[in-house]
C-alpha cells in the first residue's frame, strides 16, 4: 500500500486521505497511519506546489561544480556547506565531469554570477564552476509545464 500512497502523492499532494482510502480500498485510518510511518521515517520529506516559474520573473541556473572531497567527509562537507545558501534550491552529487549539481535562483542574472563569483567559487575545495542558465522548462516533477508563451519572432529589417 506504502508504494500507491506515494504514486498518489507524487500525482497530487493535495489529495484527502479519503479519496486515498477511496482509490485503495482500505480505510482512512489505514492511510493515514501509513502516511505517518513514510513521515517518521523520512521516506515523505515534505509536500510542495508545482509552480509557473514564467510568471515568477526568476533567474534560475543550473551550476556543475567541481570539488576537491575532504578528507574526513568525502563530498558531504562542501555539499553540506553549500546546501545552506538560500539562492541553492536543488543540490545533488552526480557522476560524471562534475561532482555538483545545483538549482539556484536569483532576481537577476547579476545577482546569479554574485552568487557564483562571490560565494560558491570561495568556498574551499570548489575547483571550478560551469553555470547554464534555464530559458524555459518543459517538465518538473514529473508534470509537463504547459505554458503557452506568446512568442513573436525577431523582426531582422526594418
Amino acid at each position: 500500500m506504502q508504494e500507491h500512497i506515494l504514486n498518489l502523492l507524487r500525482e497530487n499532494a493535495r489529495i484527502s486521505v479519503e479519496e486515498m482510502a477511496l482509490r485503495l480500498n482500505a480505510s482512512a485510518d489505514e492511510v493515514t497511519a501509513v502516511i505517518a510511518e513514510l513521515e517518521k521515517n523520512n521516506v515523505i520529506c515534505g509536500y510542495t506546489a508545482i509552480l509557473n516559474e514564467v510568471s515568477s520573473n526568476k533567474v534560475n541556473a543550473l551550476i556543475e561544480v567541481k570539488i576537491t572531497p575532504q578528507r574526513d567527509g568525502g563530498f558531504d562537507t562542501v555539499a553540506k556547506r553549500i546546501a545552506k545558501f538560500d539562492e541553492v534550491k536543488e543540490l545533488y552529487l552526480v557522476s560524471g565531469a562534475y561532482d555538483l549539481l545545483l538549482e539556484v535562483e536569483g532576481e537577476s542574472l547579476q545577482q546569479v554570477a554574485m552568487f557564483v563569483s562571490g560565494k560558491l567559487s570561495t568556498i574551499d575545495g570548489v575547483l571550478s564552476c560551469a553555470t547554464s542558465f534555464q530559458l524555459k522548462k518543459y517538465k518538473q516533477s514529473g508534470r509537463i509545464i504547459d505554458c503557452e508563451e506568446s512568442y513573436e519572432r525577431l523582426k531582422i529589417c526594418p
